[in-house]
C-alpha cells in the first residue's frame, strides 16, 4: 500500500473534512468482504475502500490531542498512516469491525508523532515516560503552562512513580525548545553568547602539545636500544594503522609466529627497563 494513500492532498481543513465526509461509510458486509478479498489477494483498490471508508474517524481520533499545539492536519496524516497499516494487519475472521481493531494503531501513530515533534531532545524514551506524557497532557492546564507541584501532578494522574521522577519529567516537558540566535530582552545578545566555552585553552593545548613530544622522544630513544629486527616486530604490532598480528608480521619477515612472539617478549622486557611504567604508552601511540 503507497504512503501516498495517508497524505492529506489539500491545505484547507474544511475542504478536506468536506472531501472525505462525500466517501460513503461502509456496512459490515461490504467491509467483511473488502476485508478477506484483500487479505488473499492484497489488492490495492480494496485495501483503498478500507482505508478512504474510514478516514473520518481518523479525524474524530485526531481531535482528541488538539491540547499539544500541533497542527491538525499533521495529527491526520499520522492517524492515517496509522489506519493504513491497522488495514494491513487486520483479520476479518476475528468478527469485529475494522475501526475497532485500527483504533489502537491510529492513537500509536499520533502519539509517536506527537512524542517526535514535542521537542528536539526525547522526551518519552519508555513506554513508562510516554504514558506519564499523555496523562500529564489530559491534566487542564498543564501544556499551557500553570503550575502544578508534584503531589498534585501524582493525584490527578494517579501516578504510583515516585516523587524525583515525576518532577524531573514535568521539568523535561516544561523545558520547550528555543533557538540559541535569539535575543536576550531588547539588546543584540543572544542566549548563544552566554554559553560557557568549554573547550580548552591556549594553555591547556600547549601542555597537552608539550606532553605529547615528550612521549614520542622517550619511546624514540627507547626504541635505540632494540635490535633492527626487533624494532620491525614492535613497530608492527604497536605502530602500524591497524594493529598486526604475531602471524601477519611473520609472513612479512619470513619468520615463524612463535618466533615473533619471542622477538616482542624480548622486546617489551627491554623497553618496561627503560621506559619503567610508562611502557604502557606504547599502546596509546
Amino acid at each position: 500500500m503507497e504512503r501516498s494513500l495517508a497524505l492529506v492532498t489539500t491545505d484547507s481543513f474544511s475542504s478536506y473534512i468536506a472531501e472525505i465526509n462525500r466517501i460513503p461509510l461502509l456496512t459490515p458486509e461490504e467491509e467483511t468482504e473488502l476485508a478477506l478479498r484483500y487479505k488473499e489477494h492484497r489488492a490495492l483498490a480494496d485495501a483503498h475502500r478500507l482505508v478512504t471508508a474510514n478516514l473520518r474517524f481518523v479525524v474524530k481520533i485526531a481531535g482528541e490531542y488538539r491540547g499539544y499545539r500541533m497542527r491538525m492536519m499533521d495529527l491526520i496524516q499520522e492517524g492515517n498512516m496509522g489506519l493504513m497499516r491497522a488495514v494491513k494487519k487486520f483479520d476479518p475472521d476475528r468478527g469485529y469491525r475494522l475501526i475497532s481493531y485500527a483504533v489502537w494503531w491510529i492513537r500509536a501513530y499520533i502519539q509517536a508523532y506527537i512524542i517526535r515533534s514535542w521537542s528536539l531532545v526525547k522526551v518519552g524514551t519508555t513506554q513508562l515516560q510516554k504514558k506519564l506524557f499523555f496523562k500529564l497532557g489530559k491534566v487542564r492546564g498543564f501544556l499551557d503552562g500553570d503550575e502544578l507541584d508534584t503531589a498534585e501532578i501524582k493525584a490527578l494522574i494517579d501516578s504510583s512513580d515516585d516523587d524525583d521522577k515525576v518532577r524531573d519529567f514535568c521539568q523535561r516537558l516544561n523545558a520547550r525548545d528555543f533557538s540559541l540566535d535569539r535575543s536576550i530582552t531588547d539588546s543584540d545578545t543572544t542566549y548563544l553568547d552566554l554559553l560557557a566555552d568549554e573547550s580548552d585553552g591556549q594553555e591547556a593545548l600547549l601542555l597537552a602539545r608539550e606532553t605529547e613530544d615528550n612521549r614520542r622522544l622517550m619511546i624514540d630513544q627507547a626504541l635505540q636500544h632494540l635490535t633492527p629486527r626487533e624494532q620491525e616486530v614492535i613497530a608492527g604490532r604497536f605502530f602500524a594503522e591497524a594493529a598486526k598480528t604475531l602471524q601477519d608480521v611473520g609472513d612479512e619477515l619470513g619468520i615463524t609466529r612463535e618466533r615473533v612472539r619471542q622477538l616482542e617478549s624480548n622486546a617489551l622486557k627491554k623497553l618496561h627497563k627503560i621506559l619503567g611504567a610508562n611502557v604502557e604508552m606504547l599502546v596509546a601511540t
